[in-house]
């Protein structure tokens, strides 16, 4: 957010938020999934987004902030727009996760938690996508599996997200 402009959801963001809250027992009991709202609404999770959730919800900011460091899933700084979350827990790291890595790493010229300097690719790292049958594997962007990977296939998929921008 540019400036000292605080955050603050958009009125449909909002609504689904409000509707959210029917649906569990107590506030707090709802803070993943609008944890999930907020970072939809802002691609990620900045210190300001976390206090204004907080507000929202009516809870202390340190259990936000502590939910929010907990779980893997919700990012703290901003990530590209192709997020490649490679498993690499022991059953992809037995069938070549690693040499997955190495490949986007080469290929995209950045480590792991780093994004492109174009902002396209940010590469991580998760323990389990629960894919281990289809290993190596990584999980697009929070919401597709690319499975059975080879360093061929990992290299056209960059190549295929790579050329949607052009």
């Amino acid at each position: 957010m540019p400036g000292d402009q605080q955050p603050k959801f958009s009125d449909a963001a909002l609504n689904e938020y409000r509707q959210l809250l029917g649906r569990y027992p107590t506030r707090q009991a709802a803070l993943l999934p609008t944890l999930w709202i907020a970072q939809r609404e802002f691609g990620w999770l900045s210190d300001a987004t976390q206090d204004y959730v907080a507000r929202l919800m009516e809870l202390p900011p340190a259990h936000v902030r502590a939910v929010v460091s907990f779980y893997t899933m919700f990012h703290r700084k901003p990530v590209g727009r192709y997020l490649l979350d490679v498993c690499t827990n022991l059953s992809c790291r037995l069938r070549g996760a690693d040499k997955i890595v190495d490949c986007i790493r080469r290929k995209l010229k950045i480590e792991m938690g780093e994004t492109t300097a174009d902002g396209k690719f940010t590469l991580g790292s998760v323990e389990c996508l629960a894919s281990c049958g289809t290993a190596p594997m990584l999980q697009l962007n929070q919401d597709a599996y690319v499975e059975n990977l080879t360093e061929e296939s990992t290299l056209k998929l960059i190549d295929e997200l790579a050329a949607r921008d052009n």
